[in-house]
C-alpha cells in the first residue's frame, strides 16, 4: 500500500521532499527548493522558530533569486566536496548560474568569549550569513530578487526599512521578536508591503549577489567581497573532507556526501547532532506521523560516533562524544531519549494551527513530548559510545568512570521494566525486544570498560547480569521459529532485531540470528525494502500508513554482510543508493511503490546507517586495505561490537 495517496488531479505547489538542496554553517541549515526558493531556514539555530517557512505553508516565507518565469532548473549540484549549491538556469534568452550558501568563515571571537560554544574553538566560525550569486554565461536574462520572511513560524510579516540612504540595503523587523535580518545586494531594492524585491536584466558576463545576514557579523557588501568569501568558505568543506580516510570505491561520493551532511547537521558550540533538519514532513500523506525532528537522540550517538571514527573524523566525534559525557554527568544516570542542541532537558510539544502543513499534512508540529518517554536503549547507546571511544584512544578518561557507573547501575535497575522502544510508539509500554538487548549492551560493555579499569568486582558483577539479560531474551523474546520478535508478547517482527548481530548479541553464525535476518528480508519489506514494523501488528497509537523506513534498509544490507550474503547485500545496498536523492540526500522513509521520499529531511540516522551499511559491503569486497584505510582499522569499527576489538 502507498503511504501516499494516489487520487490527486492537479501538481502540488509544494516540491517533492527529495528535490530540496540541504545548506549548513553548523550552526542552522536552510533548505532550498528547484525553484530557487529557499523555504526553510530557523534562527538562530536548528530548532529556533522559522523566517522562511514555506516547505510547511505557502504564506509562510520564502527568498528566491533567479530568472524571471523559469521555475525548472536545467542542472543542480553540489560544488564537488562542499555544501555550496550550484543551479544552472536555462530561459528563452539566455543561462545563468546560481550559486547558495550559508557563510563560514575563520574565528570571530579573538577579544571576547563565544556566548554559544562549549567545545574548543576551532579556526572557523559560523557567519550567519545566507549569500546568494548569479553569473550570466550566455545571452541576457531577467532576474528577480523577491524576499519576503515571516517570522516565528509565519506569524509575524517583516517590515522592511532603508538603514542608509541607498537602495542597495535593508532591513527586515518585526514586533515580539529578536530576530533581525540585513538584505544586502547590488541591485537596488524596493518594498511590497512585507516583500523585499528587486529586478535587473543580466547580460553575458554579469554578476549579482545577494546576502542576508542576522548577527553582528558583516555580509559581503559587494560581488567580489561575496565571492571570495563563498570560496574561503567551499575550501572549508574540502579540507575538512581532507581529513578523512574514504575508501577508492564507486560508492566513495555517498559516503562523502554523507559524512557532509552529518557534519552539516551538527551543532558547533555543543556537538550535538541534529536528528533531521525539519519539522513535521510527513511520513504519510495527509496523515498525522508528522514529527519534529530538530533534536539530538541519544540512540544515534553509537552510529554517530562509529561513522566519525571510521571515516577518520575524530575531533568532531571528540566534541560529540563529550557533548554526551555534558548530558549523561548532568542527568545524574537518569537519561532522556533526546535534548536540545544545547542540551535542554525540556522539548514540550505543540502544533502550529494556522499552517497548513506540507502538502496539506497536519497536524505541523514543534517540539517533542517523546523526551518524556522511557526507552530503555538509551544507557546501552551511551555504554557502546563510552566502550568506543574508549578503545579508539587506548584509554578511558578519569572523568566518565563515575557516568559509567550510573548508566549502568540505572539499567540494570529498570532492564525488567517495559517501555516504549526504539520507535516511540504513543500505545501502550511492551517489553521490546531491542530495549532489553540494549540494556545487555550497557551491562556487557560496561564490564568490559571495568575490567580494562582493573574494577574486577563491578566487572564481574555487571558480566553477571548481562548473562541474566541474555537468558531472558533468549527465553521470552523468540518464537517457534526460532526468530527474535518484536516484544516478548508477540510474533510480531520489527526492524529493530536487525541490531542484534550488528552489537554481537549473538554470534552470527547463530541459526538465531540468521532466521532473523532472513524473517525480516522475506515478510517485512515492501518491494524489497524494510518497514520497522507493521502498523496493524503494533499498538503505536497512530493511525495511517508508512513508507519504507530507509535506516531499516541499510540495516538489512549490513545484516546480510554479517550473516554471509553478500550478494544479497550488495544488491540490496545498489538498489538504497539509488533512491538517492538527485543531491544524494536521504529523508527518513521512501514509498517503494513511487520512490518518493517521505517524512523530514535530510535524515542524520539514514545517512549513519548507509555509512554503516557502505562499509560493511566494502570490507565484504576488498582485502587487505580499503583505499587509505588499513583492513584492521575496518574490522575494529565497523560493526560497533565489544568483539571486534578483542
Amino acid at each position: 500500500m502507498s503511504a501516499w495517496p494516489t487520487n490527486a488531479t492537479t501538481a502540488s505547489p509544494f516540491a517533492p521532499i527529495a528535490d530540496y538542496g540541504f545548506l549548513s554553517d553548523c550552526e542552522t541549515c536552510a533548505l532550498v527548493a528547484p525553484n530557487g526558493g529557499v523555504e526553510w531556514l530557523c534562527l538562530p539555530r536548528f530548532d529556533s522558530a522559522s523566517v522562511f517557512g514555506a516547505i510547511l505553508d505557502r504564506d509562510a516565507g520564502m527568498f528566491r533569486f533567479g530568472p524571471d518565469g523559469v521555475n525548472v532548473p536545467a542542472a543542480r549540484r553540489y560544488l564537488p566536496g562542499t555544501m555550496v549549491l550550484e543551479t544552472s538556469w536555462h530561459t528563452q534568452g539566455g543561462w545563468i548560474i546560481v550559486r547558495d550558501v550559508l557563510l563560514i568563515g575563520p574565528w570571530h571571537h579573538e577579544d571576547e568569549r563565544s556566548h554559544s560554544h562549549r567545545r574548543s574553538p576551532t579556526d572557523y566560525d559560523a557567519d550567519h550569513v545566507l549569500l546568494r550569486l548569479i553569473r550570466c554565461v550566455n545571452g541576457q536574462v531577467q532576474v528577480n530578487l523577491d524576499c519576503e520572511p515571516k517570522f516565528d513560524y509565519g506569524r509575524l510579516p517583516a517590515t522592511w526599512d532603508y538603514p542608509g540612504a541607498g537602495y542597495h540595503s535593508a532591513v527586515a523587523t518585526a514586533e515580539a521578536t529578536d530576530i533581525q535580518l540585513t538584505l544586502t545586494t547590488d541591485l537596488r531594492i524596493g518594498f511590497e508591503a512585507g516583500r523585499a524585491t528587486a529586478r535587473t536584466l543580466m547580460k553575458e558576463g554579469d554578476t549579482l549577489f545577494a546576502a542576508l545576514a542576522w548577527s553582528e557579523h558583516p555580509a559581503p557588501t559587494s560581488y567580489d567581497d561575496a565571492y571570495r568569501r563563498l570560496v574561503w568558505t567551499a575550501h572549508h568543506w574540502q579540507h575538512w573532507l581532507d581529513h578523512a580516510s574514504f575508501p577508492d570505491h564507486p560508492w566513495r561520493g555517498y559516503l562523502q556526501r554523507s559524512a557532509l551532511t552529518l557534519k552539516g547537521l551538527s551543532y558547533a558550540p555543543t556537538g550535538a547532532l541534529v536528528a533531521a533538519a525539519t519539522t513535521s514532513l510527513p511520513e504519510c500523506g495527509g496523515g498525522e506521523r508528522n514529527w519534529d525532528y530538530r533534536y539530538t537522540w541519544i540512540r544515534d550517538s553509537t552510529f554517530m560516533l562509529w561513522g566519525l571514527y571510521s571515516l577518520g573524523f575524530e575531533w568532531e566525534a571528540n566534541d560529540y562524544f563529550y557533548f554526551l559525557a555534558d548530558i549523561a554527568e548532568a542527568e545524574q544516570g537518569k537519561l532522556q531519549i533526546m535534548y536540545g542542541v544545547g542540551g535542554e532537558s525540556e522539548l514540550p510539544e505543540r502544533t502550529l494551527d494556522h499552517l497548513s502543513g506540507y502538502d496539506g499534512a497536519r497536524p505541523v508540529r514543534v517540539g517533542n513530548n517523546a523526551y518524556k518517554q522511557d526507552q530503555h536503549d538509551v544507557w546501552g547507546a551511551v555504554l557502546d559510545s563510552f566502550y568506543l571511544h574508549t578503545k579508539s584512544r587506548d584509554q578511558l578518561p578519569e572523568r566518565i568512570w563515575p557516568i559509567l557507573v550510573k548508566q549502568v547501575e540505572t539499567a540494570l535497575e529498570h532492564w525488567r521494566d517495559a517501555d516504549y522502544g526504539i520507535w516511540e510508539v504513543r500505545g501502550e509500554p511492551k517489553h521490546f525486544t531491542s530495549s532489553k538487548v540494549m540494556c545487555w549492551v550497557a551491562a556487557d560493555r560496561g564490564a568490559r570498560l571495568a575490567e580494562i579499569r582493573g574494577e574486577m568486582e563491578y566487572a564481574a558483577r555487571w558480566q553477571s547480569a548481562a548473562d541474566e539479560i541474555k537468558d531472558d531474551v533468549l527465553m521470552n523474546a523468540v518464537d517457534d521459529r526460532g526468530v527474535f520478535c518484536q516484544h516478548y508478547e508477540t510474533t510480531a517482527l520489527d526492524a529493530s532485531v536487525l541490531l542484534l548481530p550488528l552489537v554481537r548479541f549473538l554470534p552470527e553464525d547463530d541459526p538465531r540470528i540468521r532466521s532473523t535476518v532472513l524473517a525480516i528480508a522475506h515478510e517485512l519489506t515492501e518491494d524489497g525494502l524494510v518497514l520497522r514494523y507493521r502498523p496493524e501488528e503494533t499498538d503505536d497509537g497512530l493511525s495511517g500508513a508508512e513508507g519504507t523506513f530507509t535506516i531499516c534498509s541499510f540495516w538489512l544490507v549490513s545484516a546480510f554482510v554479517e550473516i554471509g550474503e553478500l550478494a544479497r547485500a550488495r544488491d540490496l545496498c545498489e538498489k538504497l543508493l539509488s533512491y538517492a536523492s538527485p543531491l544524494e540526500l536521504y529523508a527518513e522513509e521512501i514509498d517503494p511503490k513511487s520512490g518518493r521520499h517521505l517524512g523530514n529531511f535530510p535524515q542524520a540516522f539514514t545517512h549513519l546507517a548507509l555509512i554503516n551499511a557502505v562499509m560493511h559491503v566494502i570490507h565484504s569486497e576488498q582485502t587487505p586495505m580499503i583505499g587509505d584505510l588499513p583492513l584492521g582499522h575496518v574490522r575494529r569499527l565497523r560493526t560497533l561490537s565489544a568483539e571486534t576489538y578483542d
